[in-house]
């Protein structure tokens, strides 16, 4: 079901003699509608359908929140729970989404357009896993003791306050439930703004939070969109940390609005990611691992690998492979299991990414694949698909193969020498991630020494430890995430010092 926990609101098609879910927010252990009752249709990308109403969620609702979530954190039991029980709390949400997969999967695929085989097998595990990860994180964490000759000192690792977490619309379980859980592990409240583009897992996941007895106050969800509801949460008073993902360009807003009231801020941010292939790889991995940065989630993911660089002794027939594997793709619709790309996010998204393509044209690129609109039956001719785009003959100076695209367009580009690709890689505002493909590991190692990037894979992509640092340089955003970084940027750490008696 699309209609939130506890909540029997609906909007009556009286044309269709149908009702239109609706998804309220969830605030003090309540699910409550917006106060005005305005509300915003979510539409199925796929379809162009209404798939439900969410709440366009205002300052008023915001301030209801955060007050809530302060509440819980400075007078409520939360900040007296022991880790253990903390993460005894984020197992029972790990497990009861486990029982709900299907649900989860389901909603997802259907708000974002996400093939079913990816939301069952990728995005819903790993909101599993995020939470049972980070609650047995906590569970064996450590802090520093350092003994002088007088005295011991301790570190306590304490929680921050009210936290604010804004995600974005690509992956909506997969990195709400990668903030939620540290933030709550170290026992921080939590105040979550998810995209209004893809409101419904987060919905799920509030009703899940609901079923678990987690004390009022404590996680919150607000729904609505950004400068109505997102610049409230970030500019509270009351908020103490904001954990933000999305665009480069918000980004720098909300780094404007937390940065001069010193709030703890981290901002994973774009990204115009380098592939690097070298003559002596294994070509036909590389085929394969490449077309899959390229367009998983139809190149909606930061870490896309949508700049290619191929060394000249193989680039033709690279190039040829390449487009033979992305002409196989099969774009249609995302319930059926052999779908590889759905549609994009929403129309106005289509029309962006479709404006790179044209813009592509003009500064002199050649259209190998893709480009248009597919053509599908109904209803999905109604949805807004787009074929799997393949460029070449671009400057990797122009404006197509430098700025973020977001979307299934790759551009291709033949290089000759080590030197020249690395400053090609490192000439971009950009340094979220990139990866390298060769059988070379001493060039492989060089190369990640030099390239200006957060995170790297050779000879793989998205290959990922929970353990590990996330996140990007240069324009691509601040702080890190994953393992032990998120528990330490959710908590504060205090030094105790014990003279000896």
């Amino acid at each position: 079901s699309t209609q939130s926990y506890m909540g029997d609101q609906y909007k009556i098609d009286k044309k269709n003699n149908m009702a239109t879910p609706r998804l309220l927010n969830y605030i003090n252990g309540a699910f409550v509608a917006p106060i005005d009752d305005e509300w915003v249709d979510n539409i199925e990308p796929a379809t162009g359908n209404v798939l439900c109403q969410v709440a366009a969620s205002k300052a008023t609702e915001i301030d209801q929140a955060v007050q809530a979530a302060h509440d819980a954190f400075r007078n409520g039991p939360w900040r007296t729970w022991t880790f253990d029980q903390r993460a005894d709390i984020l197992d029972k949400i790990a497990n009861k989404i486990e029982e709900r997969l299907e649900e989860f999967a389901q909603a997802e695929s259907r708000d974002c357009g996400k093939p079913i085989a990816a939301a069952r097998t990728v995005d819903v595990p790993r909101a599993i896993k995020n939470f049972r990860f980070f609650a047995g994180a906590v569970r064996h964490d450590q802090t520093g003791c350092h003994q002088m000759a007088d005295a011991i000192n301790y570190t306590l690792r304490k929680p921050v306050g009210v936290a604010a977490l804004v995600t974005p619309w690509n992956l909506p379980i997969y990195l709400l439930s990668w903030k939620v859980a540290p933030a709550l592990a170290m026992g921080n409240t939590v105040v979550a703004k998810p995209s209004e583009l893809t409101p419904m897992t987060a919905d799920l996941l509030a009703q899940v939070i609901h079923e678990v007895d987690l004390p009022a106050g404590v996680f919150n969800l607000v729904h609505g969109f950004g400068m109505d509801a997102g610049q409230p949460l970030i500019s509270h008073p009351k908020v103490s940390l904001v954990s933000f993902t999305g665009g480069t360009v918000t980004g720098q807003k909300v780094a404007a609005t937390a940065a001069p009231q010193f709030k703890k801020l981290s901002l994973e941010l774009g990204g115009k990611n380098p592939t690097v292939v070298f003559a002596d790889c294994d070509l036909d991995k590389t085929i394969e691992g490449t077309v899959r940065a390229a367009f998983l989630n139809c190149g909606q993911v930061c870490l896309s690998g949508s700049r290619i660089f191929v060394e000249r002794p193989i680039y033709d027939e690279y190039v040829s492979r390449f487009i033979t594997k992305v002409k196989s793709l099969q774009v249609g619709d995302p319930a059926s299991a052999d779908t590889t790309l759905g549609p994009l996010v929403s129309f106005p998204h289509r029309e962006k990414v479709r404006s790179y393509i044209e813009l592509a044209k003009t500064e002199g690129g050649v259209i190998e694949c893709g480009g248009k609109e597919p053509n599908l039956p109904p209803p999905f001719a109604s949805g807004a698909f787009l074929e799997p785009t393949v460029i070449t003959g671009l400057s990797y100076t122009s404006r197509t193969a430098t700025e973020e695209i977001f979307g299934p367009v790759v551009t291709i580009h033949p290089f000759d020498t080590e030197a020249e690709v690395t400053d090609a890689c490192n000439s971009i505002r950009y340094g979220l991630a990139g990866s390298i493909w060769t059988s070379n590991l001493s060039l492989a190692h060089r190369m990640a020494s030099r390239l200006e990037t957060g995170m790297l894979w050779i000879n793989c992509w998205l290959h990922r430890d929970l353990r590990v640092p996330f996140g990007g340089v240069k324009d691509s955003g601040v702080g890190r995430e994953g393992g032990a970084l998120s528990m330490e940027f959710f908590s504060e750490a205090m030094n105790v010092c014990v003279k000896y008696c």
